[in-house]
């Protein structure tokens, strides 16, 4: 018998470590060149309101294939080419398959293997599907009391426990992210005592809500998350309110969350995929202007996703998230 987060932690270690995820689902960093490029010129404009600190540490949790952080640099050398000397570039990521293949794009960076031995000093850290990745666990209203889940034999069994101080209806599941709560946490108290910036791109509710957002993906398709673990790529929905409430109590300012679309619009992701646009032939250009639509438009990406950032109490709102 297994508790729920660590079955999905076992699970999502085996499935990075053996696995394409990619032939699996596209994010938007696949879907678009543009969305790493705003992305990266963010840090670099959050750089300079931080006084352009030299060096700064850029890194990037959960970096997959290192495209977005590819895109990122290509933009900030073109752009911001102090912010590109200055940056020290570091990647947190476990997979050894993925760590390769992010050495082809990105030979300059060091690796780690938690956000937590990172080096001291200004941080800008951009995380996209980082936390969504990260294992939880799930506790189901049962009367007057609470019973977690726990798996066994590629199935939910309850066992009776001191469950979370929460209202719930009978039978309702509350979802907790233990690991992702205390990642946050550590995140925003360094960022109060040392400088910089976080950027999260995930995807949940603006608001808090109970139930089961447990879900798999295998090749491409939504699959069964308790079947044979290792093969499917395990994720549940963010719960933004209460990571933002711990990175308060933390020390940071948090910024949103706020629609994926709204930020990306607000970087000036359409006009970057309109001047790419422009030097392409008529059916690329117009695949390339879809690419925007897919990540901006709320009945697509542009709502389902979110971002959220964690600041030094002395820095100004970031770009995307001023009022």
């Amino acid at each position: 018998m297994e508790r729920l987060d660590a079955f999905m932690a076992r699970a999502n270690a085996a499935y990075y470590a053996n696995h394409d995820p990619y032939a699996d689902f596209a994010t938007a960093p696949e879907i678009s060149q543009a969305f790493g490029e705003v992305l990266g010129l963010w840090a670099a404009v959050v750089w300079q309101s931080m006084g352009s600190p030299r060096p700064v540490i850029l890194a990037e949790a959960g970096p997959g294939r290192g495209t977005l952080m590819a895109d990122a640099l290509r933009a900030v050398t073109r752009m911001v080419p102090d912010f590109a000397g200055a940056l020290r570039l570091h990647l947190v990521e476990t997979s050894p398959r993925l760590r390769a293949i992010q050495a082809e794009r990105l030979p300059d960076a060091t690796w780690h293997d938690a956000i937590e031995t990172l080096p001291e000093g200004p941080l800008l850290l951009i995380a996209n599907e980082f936390l969504d990745a990260l294992p939880i666990r799930q506790f189901v209203r049962r009367g007057a009391g609470w019973t977690e889940r726990f798996v066994v034999n590629g199935a939910f069994v309850e066992q009776s426990v001191d469950g979370p101080q929460l209202e719930a209806a009978e039978g309702e599941v509350v979802e907790i992210a233990e690991v992702g709560q205390s990642i946050v946490a550590k995140l925003a108290s360094r960022i109060a005592s040392q400088g910089g910036s976080a950027l999260f791109v995930d995807y949940g509710p603006t608001e808090s809500a109970p139930g089961d957002s447990l879900q798999a993906l295998r090749s491409g398709q939504p699959a069964d998350p308790l079947a044979t673990p290792g093969s499917a790529d395990l994720t549940a929905h963010v719960d933004f309110q209460v990571l933002a409430g711990v990175a308060r109590a933390a020390g940071a300012v948090v910024y949103g969350p706020i629609p994926q679309g709204v930020l990306l619009t607000g970087l000036g992701l359409v006009t970057r995929t309109g001047a790419l646009a422009r030097s392409l032939p008529p059916a690329r250009a117009s695949a390339m202007l879809r690419t925007a639509t897919r990540l901006i438009e709320p009945d697509q990406m542009g709502r389902l996703f979110k971002a959220m950032a964690l600041c030094h109490p002395g820095l100004p709102p970031p770009p995307g998230f001023a009022a």
